[in-house]
């Protein structure tokens, strides 16, 4: 009888315990399960707060079993003070760079210098945001490369972010002393203008000791086609000096072959049609990064839908009310499948 008293006594201390471990158990795996394991092929940017969220659960579900120690005060707090020690020894021991790119992550989630499909530059770099990790940052380069850039590496550098309402394009030349200004700028805007640009103007940049450095820039509205334009304009910098007589070189040019005193270098003009018009650089070189600009704005669009409708319905007569919910039960069935579908086709849920 006093063996059965005993068993009951120990399972009256360890129950607190017991209970403890089981709820955290089974809390964590439902938590586990809603936020990824049913979406297995999230991307980095939707994986990092429900990573946040598994990590606190974690830590708070520590604490708890600690709480439930069926021991004395003083032997719970050596247990908190060795779990410190163990935590503080991980990261003392451990890699400071992982630490260090998982704070710098978090903070450019804070900041927001940039946002994904966004142009950049940073030192060397330069491409379109194409993913933002949660230890690395992802850009598309013009040569269609995906670049993996520390997070730490973007918040010690200055990073520049071609604005989304314009960007200036320019194009600089050297012309030479025997070419009036008066007459090179107006041609410049010119070439500018049939470039496609908006606003034009032109700087003399620099008087060297054999020409003239002018640039010519103009405002660019739709910034997805940064790499065209830029060529566009070269060209037709080209074709209106060209066709206008004006040389591109400087008194310093100089060729092997023997030219005669009035033979100017200037190419002869093409005939015939032009060919069939090839694709846009941008569609091909940044690819992925647009495709993730058009998942996220898509998905915006369909979220602040979703808000519109929960505020008219709050708003609306009743006679109303059944169509609108109608409208957002549709809206949020849109937004549930975009995501799915948006899940599949990434298949990319490692952590970066």
């Amino acid at each position: 009888m006093s063996f059965i008293n005993k068993l009951f006594e120990i399972m009256v201390l360890f129950f607190p315990l017991l209970l403890t471990l089981l709820g955290f158990g089974v809390l964590l795996w439902a938590v586990y399960r809603l936020l990824i394991g049913r979406h297995g092929n999230l991307g980095n940017e939707r994986m990092f707060p429900r990573q946040l969220v598994i990590l606190g659960l974690t830590i708070a579900g520590v604490v708890a079993i600690v709480l439930a120690l069926p021991v004395s005060v003083s032997s719970r707090n050596q247990v908190i003070w060795v779990i410190g020690l163990v935590i503080s020894g991980i990261f003392a021991f451990s890699s400071s760079t992982i630490f260090a790119n998982l704070m710098a992550g978090i903070l450019l989630r804070i900041t927001k210098p940039f946002r994904i499909g966004d142009f950049v530059y940073v030192r060397d770099y330069f491409g379109r945001v194409a993913e933002r990790g949660l230890f690395d940052t992802e850009i598309q380069s013009e040569n269609r490369e995906l670049i993996a850039i520390p997070n730490t590496y973007l918040i010690s550098n200055p990073v520049s972010t071609v604005p989304g309402s314009g960007a200036i394009v320019s194009a600089s030349l050297s012309l030479g002393y025997d070419i009036h200004h008066a007459r090179v700028e107006p041609l410049l805007i010119e070439a500018a203008e049939k470039s496609g640009l908006e606003e034009p103007f032109v700087h003399i940049l620099e008087l060297g000791n054999y020409a003239v450095t002018y640039r010519v820039s103009g405002v660019l509205g739709e910034v997805k086609g940064l790499i065209t334009a830029r060529s566009n304009l070269y060209r037709a910098v080209l074709d209106v000096l060209h066709g206008h007589g004006i040389e591109i070189t400087s008194p310093a040019y100089q060729n092997q072959r023997r030219l005669a005193e009035d033979k100017q270098c200037i190419p002869a003009p093409v005939s015939g049609k032009p060919g069939e018009k090839a694709p846009a650089a941008e569609e091909i070189v940044f690819d992925k990064a647009e495709q993730a600009q058009q998942n996220e704005n898509t998905k915006n669009d369909l979220q602040e839908n979703i808000r519109q409708l929960e505020k008219e319905l709050k708003e609306e007569a009743n006679a109303d009310k059944d169509n609108i919910k109608e409208a957002l039960e549709k809206a949020r069935e849109r937004l549930k499948s975009f995501e799915q579908i948006n899940d599949e086709a990434n298949g990319n849920g490692d952590v970066r």
